[in-house]
């Protein structure tokens, strides 16, 4: 069983950072003189009375923290700041239903970047900037965030840090978490300044700039405007997107190693990395040739969109500079491939990631082997280092079980009434965090017209996406409440 009043408390402490961050925006309000000012006092004021209900249950709790506590605590945060989270839209009626309001939230907090708002410009700026904020927080995590900014987790940190940044590698540049955690956000703030000043010097204004730029850190495809990228038609903005797209879908500790301490052999010496670069490449020169050859694009063109729709599709940003759905269908397949591919572990981008994928092909590489070599011994190796069985079988599994979820939800998208193809793609797509599907439901299209069924369903794929599977499905297992 979970030790309920450690749970609480540390439950109330990130209620009480939600608090915090509600007041965060109330900055850009008064910048542009709005009224939206309640909406972000209350909301906070909620969520800190909840906080401290929490915090007072929670008292004197023992302090001892396992990883069933942990895989409990990070999935109940995800929900609790969404729920909390979704006030603002509610309180200020910006988005009318509670479904709507929790799918938007789910969307943000998880960097998926699906919205069902239809009128984005008509938004105050402060909304404008509450939903690329909690894209921002929701990247690297909010635990993540939290025990970066306070060490009050102690030895329970690692517990946490491991249920939310599961997957083969969850790589630490120190042995203290919370030092792990500073370093990491200092590279994810770096990012996000630079790709700020870049983007004001491509003609962006300085609060679509700095949006933007939350959301292409995190990987998560919100915009200012309706017409998302394709708004400034800009070769410039295009280009400067794409590459910080592919950066922050690199493996943050990896940046962090390169930047800070120099080692930049150790960027191309790593595994994940050169198949993230290779697939990335392929998909682009692949894209960039049918759009040339038969799209009817120049060549320049060509590349720039196939760059800027891999780009947010393998690192599953959710962005578009282009209504990629009226491009050849051969270019939709590869894009849907793209994104459940996925780009590495440790980055903000979402899907089964290219750690797993290239454990999984060297394993079937090993398996076609033994069957002529019987007696060979064919290990599986990473970075040059043999990994464990386990490892192997778990990557194995996980992508087992991804595509039988993404079935399954293309299933249950079908049945209220989505087309086949539309379903397959807004499954991938929730699931992997991409926010971009087919169709009706591609980058000219909100996701309004869903059925309220179909919008809780993608917000459970986002949530179980986001916190790759096994997090949140531990919690329906039997055996996960039962006394250890």
């Amino acid at each position: 069983m979970t030790n309920a009043k450690l749970v609480a408390k540390i439950l109330g402490v990130l209620m009480l950072v939600e608090a915090a961050l509600l007041l965060v925006p109330i900055g850009v309000d008064l910048y542009y003189g709005e009224d939206t000012i309640f909406s972000f006092v209350s909301s906070a004021v909620i969520t800190l009375l909840a906080g401290v209900v929490m915090m007072t249950y929670g008292r004197g709790a023992d302090n001892i923290m396992n990883r069933r506590d942990g895989f409990f605590i990070v999935t109940m945060s995800w929900v609790l700041f969404t729920v909390f989270g979704l006030l603002p839209f509610y309180i200020g009626g910006y988005v009318e239903t509670v479904t709507d309001c929790f799918f938007e939230t789910m969307s943000g907090f998880t960097t998926t970047g699906f919205t069902v708002i239809d009128n984005l410009e008509s938004l105050p700026h402060s909304i404008l900037f509450w939903r690329s904020f909690i894209q921002w927080v929701g990247g690297l995590g909010m635990v993540f965030f939290t025990i970066a900014v306070l060490p009050v987790f102690g030895t329970g940190g690692v517990q946490l840090f491991a249920a939310e940044a599961t997957g083969i590698t969850s790589d630490r540049v120190h042995s203290r978490i919370g030092v792990t955690a500073r370093w990491i956000w200092s590279i994810y703030l770096g990012i996000t300044a630079l790709e700020t000043f870049f983007l004001c010097t491509a003609g962006m204004g300085l609060f679509d700039s700095i949006c933007h730029s939350f959301s292409t850190t995190a990987t998560g495809g919100f915009s200012t405007k309706q017409a998302n990228v394709m708004y400034w038609d800009s070769p410039a903005i295009e280009y400067i997107m794409s590459i910080f797209m592919f950066v922050s879908g690199v493996n943050f500790t990896l940046l962090y190693l390169a930047a800070f301490k120099g080692r930049f052999s150790q960027l191309f010496r790593n595994t994940e990395l050169r198949y993230y670069i290779a697939t990335f490449c392929y998909f682009v020169l692949a894209i960039a040739g049918i759009l040339y050859l038969q799209g009817g694009m120049g060549l320049e063109e060509s590349f720039r969109k196939s760059l800027f729709q891999v780009a947010t599709c393998q690192t599953t940003s959710g962005f578009a500079s282009d209504d990629f759905t009226l491009w050849p269908a051969s270019t939709n397949i590869l894009l849907l491939t793209s994104m459940l591919i996925g780009a590495c572990a440790g980055s903000t981008s979402g899907s089964i990631k290219c750690v797993r994928i290239a454990v999984v092909v060297k394993a079937l590489k090993n398996e076609f082997n033994s069957m002529i070599h019987p007696n060979a011994v064919l290990p599986v190796k990473m970075n040059g280092k043999v990994l464990p069985q386990k490892t192997v079988l778990s990557a194995v599994v996980f992508a087992i079980v991804y595509i039988i979820i993404a079935m399954v939800g293309t299933f249950l998208y079908y049945t209220t009434g989505i087309g086949l193809t539309e379903s397959l793609s807004m499954s991938v797509s929730s699931l992997g965090n991409v926010g971009v599907g087919l169709g009706n439901y591609g980058p000219a299209y909100s996701c309004s017209s869903l059925t309220d069924f179909a919008k809780w369903v993608t917000s459970a794929l986002m949530l179980v996406g986001r916190l790759e599977i096994f997090t949140v499905l531990l919690l329906f297992a039997p055996s996960f409440w039962k006394n250890a």
